[in-house]
């Protein structure tokens, strides 16, 4: 797996922005079922979904994978824990590979995210007395993440990278660098009843200082509102923000 995307992402350096392919690798060991062309077995379904867990140009292998190859890759594996596989009856450990700053597939996402603002969402803190509430926090991240990902002007860290932080104390200047991201954006939700409102904050990864700031006080009923508010004003921002680092450039070229 590793061959393939450092082969793949070696091949694709130089293309112009868009062109190059990056594919997600799932690796799991077990058994599987063969009938002529086609595999079946929870060897081969356990694998699909590690696929759609990794990165682009990424790797995330099973637990069981993990235990043959420890110690013997010139690169290490960060432990996402366990996580609930779509139809796979139990929790399946996952590792992600770990190619270290050198890697073409890092590289690659460096190369991608320099020419567009690249930002990551970290998962808002659940300021409920509920601790059930998590879930509803998590998901108006993700719904974040996935707005922003359908602008093309912004390089979005994938939800697995970002989801690491959770429940660590937020280090913004380090976040940036460990994911490559300029901008990064935490915020709260408190839910009581049928009311909610969220905290978001825009932050210049480079720097530590405060780009936007805003706070959201609304009925549940409100809740898509919110989000699409949240997005477009995180757009805005950045949008802002590019110009005037464009403006100052050419300032200081002349």
């Amino acid at each position: 797996g590793f061959e393939i995307q450092s082969d793949l992402a070696g091949a694709t350096l130089d293309l112009p922005e868009g062109h190059a392919m990056q594919f997600r690798i799932g690796i799991n060991l077990g058994d599987v079922m063969v009938d002529r062309e086609d595999l079946f077995g929870d060897g081969v379904n356990v694998a699909a979904r590690l696929e759609a867990l990794a990165d682009a140009g990424g790797i995330c292998i099973s637990g069981n994978v993990h235990e043959q190859v420890e110690g013997k890759l010139r690169f290490g594996f960060e432990d996402l824990g366990f996580h609930e596989l779509k139809n796979i009856t139990r929790p399946i450990r996952v590792f992600r590979a770990r190619f270290g700053p050198t890697a073409p597939a890092i590289r690659t996402a460096a190369r991608l995210s320099s020419t567009k603002p690249s930002i990551a969402v970290l998962p808002f803190d659940n300021m409920s007395t509920d601790p059930e509430q998590v879930y509803f926090s998590d998901g108006i991240t993700e719904d974040i993440i996935t707005e922003l990902a359908r602008f093309r002007q912004l390089f979005v860290i994938a939800r697995h990278s970002s989801f690491r932080y959770r429940d660590k104390a937020a280090d913004v200047l380090r976040i940036g660098r460990e994911l490559n991201a300029r901008y990064v954006v935490e915020g709260s939700v408190r839910r009581s009843g049928d009311r909610i409102r969220i905290s978001a904050q825009l932050i210049d990864a480079a720097t530590g200082t405060h780009v936007w700031v805003e706070r959201y006080d609304s009925r549940l009923t409100d809740l898509f509102s919110i989000q699409d508010e949240v997005t477009k004003r995180i757009v805005v921002a950045l949008a802002v923000r590019v110009e005037e680092e464009d403006w100052a450039k050419a300032a200081r070229q002349t």
